[in-house]
């Protein structure tokens, strides 16, 4: 589809779309979805976020394709200028490989989750020409996958897949021990609610969503879904939640308490959400297909898709 209304207007800005299998970043216009530029990277990136300018996106190189996948994978953060359209430059976290999670408070502290070393970087200047590592703390996981961080960076949340555990750090205490508990099999993503009190955490073979209070991971509530929750997104703004359902090709949306209240299947495999920073609109990856969804959230309609690079993973709107 061509051309994209929301609330009496077209959308507007720029998509940036992290092709994994295309090995490369992407923009596109998100009204019509013409490619405007394409930069490749190395194998493989996987995670994205943008900086709170929404000038610089920080790309981590997983380095393999999927998480199953043997292989050193990367040790490479790709630094995008997103309003130049260009790589300018990278950052080498070597030793720390498989990077993966990665996230960014509200100072603009980079964190960055090494699968392989199960070890959480922290990056106090990223967008300096000279960034490295400000420290590293482990992380009580193993094989771990995704990280968030409350809005001051004082907390860090992250998945372990081998250990079946989500973990709490402290990214400035090195000395500090994680508190690590299970929320159940292969628990892969986890997000915070808007008020950062609330923990949640899908666990993908159980086929259930976990709620946690976050300060001490204490088990507050369970429900059992119908399929493999991948991805958990927090809806900003609302105590709603937001999964990919990898199984039944669904995004289905929950209120805080876990009951699910809408759901809408897709032709592709919905991988990565992204949202609107002012309207009620959702991009959503497909991966299989090689094409972003446009997904209207107050009336759970697709409103348009963009066709990307092999398999969409992550965006950001600019």
């Amino acid at each position: 589809m061509a051309g994209h209304e929301q609330d009496g207007g077209e959308l507007e800005g720029t998509l940036v779309v992290v092709e994994k299998s295309g090995h490369a970043v992407a923009f596109h216009d998100v009204d019509d979805g013409t490619l405007l530029k394409r930069i490749e990277l190395g194998e493989y990136p996987h995670e994205m976020v943008v900086d709170r300018a929404r000038g610089l996106a920080y790309i981590g190189h997983y380095g393999v394709r999927m998480s199953g996948d043997v292989g050193a994978g990367g040790t490479r953060v790709f630094v995008v200028d997103v309003r130049a359209r260009e790589l300018v430059r990278t950052i080498d976290l070597d030793p720390f490989n498989r990077l993966h999670g990665i996230a960014l408070d509200e100072q603009n502290r980079l964190y960055v989750l090494s699968e392989e070393k199960a070890v959480l970087v922290r990056i106090d200047d990223p967008a300096a020409e000279d960034a490295a590592p400000s420290a590293a703390v482990h992380t009580g996981g193993i094989k771990t996958h995704m990280v968030v961080t409350n809005r001051e960076g004082s907390r860090a949340y992250v998945t372990g897949l081998l250990s079946h555990t989500v973990s709490r750090v402290d990214p400035h205490d090195g000395a500090a021990a994680p508190v690590v508990v299970s929320p159940g099999r292969l628990p892969e993503s986890c997000a915070l609610s808007g008020d950062e009190q609330d923990l949640y955490v899908g666990a993908r073979q159980d086929k259930q969503l976990v709620r946690f209070d976050a300060r001490t991971l204490k088990e507050k509530q369970r429900a059992d879904v119908p399929g493999d929750p991948l991805r958990v997104y927090v809806v900003p703004g609302e105590d709603k939640l937001l999964t990919t359902d990898i199984e039944n090709r669904t995004v289905t949306r929950y209120d805080a308490d876990l009951v699910e209240e809408r759901s809408i299947a897709f032709d592709g495999t919905p991988a990565g959400i992204s949202f609107h920073p002012a309207a009620p609109t959702a991009f959503v990856t497909l991966l299989d297909v090689d094409t972003v969804a446009i997904l209207d959230l107050k009336t759970f309609e697709i409103t348009g898709t963009i066709a990307t690079g092999s398999e969409p993973d992550v965006t950001a709107l600019i």
